[in-house]
């Protein structure tokens, strides 16, 4: 059994950071095809099965236009930074009810300067936010019983995201979990060393990382009215 990725596709990466141009693209497209995009679609792939298990309502899409992984392309209209290639590659297996990034799903990140597994709900809008606080408030016993287990806290440390600087004012200031209901994103991430991501059993460990994450996707998809 081979691995998926392999150094090729960090030298790629290497490489693109320091010639992040449409001539030094086009001249290495093959590269990026084979040792990029292709090995993503393998990915998920693999991952899809495994998926099925853990949740039936997320999906694992190999295309590499429109499916779970994402486009290398930057979107840099409203970006002061104008380089046009990503220099590192993910994958988000959305719910089948969401269509973008900002629903809930499931993340894993490779790149130069660092790779992460984990999930959660990025940058969701301002009704959503307020949903989840609230979910968040009526359940503490059951998000603390999620957030504060032995091994959430082994291998995510803690639910993640930006923060606003003061507690919405629907809660008290004084609220217990004041710290969570400050934050306008929910997700959790567990880093990986090069070698785990290039080891044949790297399916195996991302499993395992999205079934220990699973309470959470569960009580976030239940905060905003999805079933998982």
């Amino acid at each position: 059994m081979s691995a998926i990725f392999d150094r090729k596709l960090y030298r790629y990466l290497e490489e693109l950071s320091q010639n992040n141009n449409r001539g030094w693209f086009n001249d290495n497209k093959d590269r990026y095809i084979n040792d990029v995009r292709d090995r993503l679609s393998q990915f998920i792939v693999e991952m899809s099965p495994k998926l099925a298990k853990i949740s039936r309502h997320i999906v694992a899409d190999p295309r590499p236009m429109g499916g779970s992984m994402f486009r290398i392309y930057r979107d840099t209209r409203f970006s002061k930074d104008k380089t046009p290639y990503k220099t590192h590659a993910a994958v988000h297996f959305r719910h089948v009810v969401e269509k973008d990034v900002h629903g809930p799903g499931l993340y894993f990140h490779i790149g130069p300067q660092g790779n992460s597994v984990g999930g959660g709900i990025w940058h969701p809008p301002t009704p959503i936010v307020r949903n989840i606080r609230l979910y968040i408030d009526d359940h503490q016993q059951q998000w603390r019983a999620i957030t504060e287990a032995p091994t959430f806290i082994e291998l995510f440390g803690e639910v993640q995201g930006d923060r606003l600087k003061r507690v919405p004012r629907e809660f008290d200031a004084d609220h217990p979990l004041g710290d969570t209901l400050r934050l306008k994103d929910f997700y959790a991430m567990k880093s990986m060393s090069r070698k785990d991501v290039t080891a044949t059993g790297l399916i195996e460990e991302v499993t395992a990382t999205y079934a220990a994450i699973s309470p959470l996707m569960s009580f976030l998809s239940k905060a905003v009215g999805l079933s998982w």
